[in-house]
This record gives structure tokens, C-alpha cells and sequence, in this order.
């Protein structure tokens, strides 16, 4: 008996995670059973939250549908747009106006860095692999990562892979990827434990500042959470100079 074949394609960054002989390229796949066709991209590579639109002999179907022999799979991401696709056949969620985040034990400064830019991102060095699952599903959070097991777990419906190793990459990578650039609020979020910032006098912080930045300044924010002070020093100006090429970047693609 012939082996019970179908055709695949990858489009895009879902190139990134195909074996290399396979990349921009139609293959041949044998299929084993009749798998589900986010299954069946899953175990040829991608992640399921970075794929928007799959198209079976040219027409678009959905996560479940059953992978048939004798058929072309095309596998797109949304930054490639599809013509003539409806947008109900569009695969990933819409984003909210204000996007929130959950990140895995390793992007520690990713987090940091969407903090500073004014967005509600969950983080600790102890998250287990079902409880970022878990609570990205549960409240609405896009699960960013570079563990693809935890990025396939099927209660997750949005999210991505960064795959830069440096953080100030990988932030321009999730920036460019959501769209972020419009709705960043930056300096209104605690870097250190996600908690909306407040104004606050010099006499509010009084004690709670080095002597030199007390004489300095006359404009705080601080941290109901855990009660930090920020002020705008080096550290700020820093951060405003990486907003400010985030923004460039924006205008430039």
C-alpha cells in the first residue's frame, strides 16, 4: 500500500522553525493517522500562536480540521498578509487596546522592559510550565517565551517566540510583532513588581531618597506595591533614549 501523503508549506517567520531543507519551500509529508491540523504543524516545527491562517487546497480552516492525503497545506503567520482570505478565517485573537503579558523564568529583563513601557507583564524566576499556560488562557495575556513546549500546550491562545537571546532585541522583536509602539504608556509601570506608578511630592518621599536626588529633583513617582521611588536620573534617561528608537523604528518600516 503507498504511503498516504500531503504537500506542506511555510510562509514567513514560521520559517524559523522549520528544518532547514525545508524552509520557503513545498515538501512532502506522510501522514501518520489523521491528525488534527495544529497536530500536524506542531510536530513539522511552529507553534500554533504564531500561525494566523491555514489554507487546505486554497480555502481556510481551522485548528481541528482533520489533515487529509492527497492535499496542499499552506501555514501563514500574521505578518504575512493572505489576499482575498475573509477575516473570520484569521486564526489569531485580536489584540486589546492595552495588551498584557506573561514571560517565562528566562526573559526576567523582557519583562522589565515592558514594564517600563507601560505594560500590565507577569513575571517570576518560579513559574511552572502549566501555570503560565494556565494563566496566559485565563486572563487574556500573551504568553511570551523561548520554551516551544510550553508555547504549544493548547490552552494557549496567543503568543510568541522571541528568538533574539538579547533582551533590548527581543523587545523590539514583541514591539514590532504587537504593534506596540502606539499604545506604550512608558514610565507609568513599576519595572520591579508591575503595579501601576503614582506622582508624588518631594515631602511624599522625604527619607526615601538619596540626599543629592532630593536636592535635585522635584518630581517622583512612586510604587504602591513595594513602595519604590523613581526619579528621572541616568537610569531614565536611558530608558527614554530606547523609547525614542522604538518609536523610529516604527516610522521607518
Amino acid at each position: 500500500m503507498s504511503a498516504r501523503q500531503l504537500t506542506v508549506r511555510f510562509h514567513g517567520a514560521l520559517n524559523d522553525f522549520v528544518a532547514p531543507e525545508r524552509r520557503e519551500q513545498a515538501f512532502t509529508h506522510v501522514l501518520q493517522g489523521s491528525p488534527s491540523v495544529k497536530d500536524l504543524i506542531e510536530s513539522l516545527g511552529p507553534p500554533h500562536p504564531e500561525v494566523d491562517v491555514v489554507l487546505v487546497d486554497g480555502k481556510p480552516v481551522g485548528f481541528g480540521h482533520r489533515a487529509e492525503a492527497d492535499t496542499n497545506l499552506d501555514v501563514y503567520p500574521a505578518s504575512v498578509p493572505v489576499p482575498q482570505v475573509a477575516k473570520e478565517a484569521h486564526l489569531a485573537s485580536p489584540l486589546p487596546e492595552m495588551p498584557r503579558f506573561i514571560l517565562d523564568v528566562g526573559l526576567g529583563r523582557l519583562s522589565g522592559f515592558l514594564r517600563m513601557l507601560g505594560f500590565d507583564t507577569l513575571w517570576r524566576n518560579d513559574y511552572a510550565d502549566d501555570l503560565l499556560a494556565r494563566l496566559s488562557h485565563d486572563e487574556s495575556r500573551v504568553l511570551l517565551t523561548r520554551d516551544l513546549g510550553v508555547l504549544k500546550r493548547s490552552e494557549v491562545v496567543q503568543g510568541y517566540y522571541p528568538r533574539a537571546t538579547d533582551p533590548a532585541h527581543q523587545l523590539v522583536e514583541v514591539v514590532r510583532r504587537y504593534g506596540l509602539t502606539s499604545r506604550m504608556r512608558p514610565f507609568s509601570r513599576c519595572i520591579a513588581c508591575n503595579a501601576p506608578l503614582s506622582t508624588a511630592t518631594p515631602d511624599e518621599v522625604q527619607g526615601r531618597v538619596p540626599e543629592g536626588v532630593a536636592q535635585r529633583h522635584s518630581h517622583f513617582q512612586q510604587c504602591p506595591g513595594c513602595q519604590r521611588v523613581f526619579w528621572p536620573g541616568t537610569h531614565h534617561e536611558r530608558m527614554q533614549n530606547l523609547v525614542d528608537t522604538l518609536r523610529k523604528l516604527e516610522q521607518s518600516t
